[in-house]
Order: structure tokens, then C-alpha cells, then sequence
């Protein structure tokens, strides 16, 4: 991901997460990481579309899932698990078997995905995403652990 596919980002923020947008700024930020360990990129659909993104932060031996997003007509169509893939394999690139999320209570749709890919909860954040106070639960995939390679889903 570059700046130059932020006005695709932030033309979908609004709609995917209303209430917990990022900023143009924070994106900003977050491309111009001069340490290294941010790692984004975005999907296209079979008409060159921009159909999503996701961000990955890397550090030690520990990655966290910052972002996934995926337009909404093109959800369900494979993007989400491509996108996680990507980022399993770059965390595994970087020797990180530890993998972390965040992910809103009430999205069971992305909660299902994870657990796809051998993520288990291992807590909660209460009210974590505002304005909305919604929970966030923490999940973790540990590649050492699950048996799943990195980049590797389960039971599809």
C-alpha cells in the first residue's frame, strides 16, 4: 500500500468502520513508518478494482493485525482471507509465531474468519471501540502452537 491508494482507503473508512474511522493522518503515519515495522497492502478484483487493504505491525517476535477492511460489494468473495494470508506470511517472514488482533464483539463475520486461521480469544477490551463502547475481543494465533502454517487457513 502507498499513498497513492489512501483516497480509496479513506473513501471506505467511513462506511466499513463509521464510528472508528481512521484519519488520513494516521494512515499517513503509519506508510511513513521509519522503523520498519508496519507492513500494509491492498487487493484488487478481477476488474483492477480496489477491493481492500490491511495493515500488519511487527515487532520482536510478536505481529499485531491492525486493519482489514474490504469493500462491500466484494465481501464474501475471497478478499478478507487473501488479505489475512498476506499478513500471516509477512509476520512469518519476520519470525513472528505470535500473531494478535483486535476485533469489534459484534462482528461475527470477522471473528468466524479468524477462527479459520487457528485464532483464539484470549480476552476482552471492555468498551475498547468508541463512540460506539462496543468490546473488542483480543485474539491470538500462535503458529508454534496451532499447528497451522503461517498464511494457512483452517477448515475451508
Amino acid at each position: 500500500m502507498t499513498a497513492d491508494d489512501l483516497p480509496d482507503v479513506l473513501a471506505l473508512e467511513p462506511v466499513l468502520f463509521p464510528e472508528e474511522s481512521w484519519s488520513e493522518d494516521a494512515y499517513r503515519e503509519e506508510l511513513s513508518d521509519l522503523s520498519g515495522t508496519r507492513h500494509y497492502v491492498v487487493i484488487e478484483d478481477d476488474d483492477g478494482r480496489f477491493a481492500g487493504w490491511a495493515g500488519l505491525a511487527a515487532v520482536g517476535d510478536q505481529a499485531d493485525v491492525l486493519t482489514i477492511g474490504v469493500r462491500p460489494e466484494s465481501q464474501g468473495r475471497g478478499f478478507g482471507t487473501r488479505l489475512l494470508t498476506a499478513l500471516l506470511g509477512e509476520a512469518a517472514a519476520r519470525g513472528c509465531p505470535e500473531v494478535f488482533l483486535d476485533v469489534r464483539a459484534d462482528n461475527d463475520r470477522a471473528r468466524r474468519l479468524y477462527e479459520r486461521f487457528g485464532f483464539t480469544q484470549v480476552g476482552i477490551r471492555k468498551r475498547y471501540y468508541q463512540p460506539s463502547g462496543v468490546d473488542a475481543i483480543v485474539m491470538v494465533r500462535d503458529a508454534r502452537r496451532s499447528g497451522v502454517p503461517a498464511g494457512q487457513e483452517v477448515g475451508t
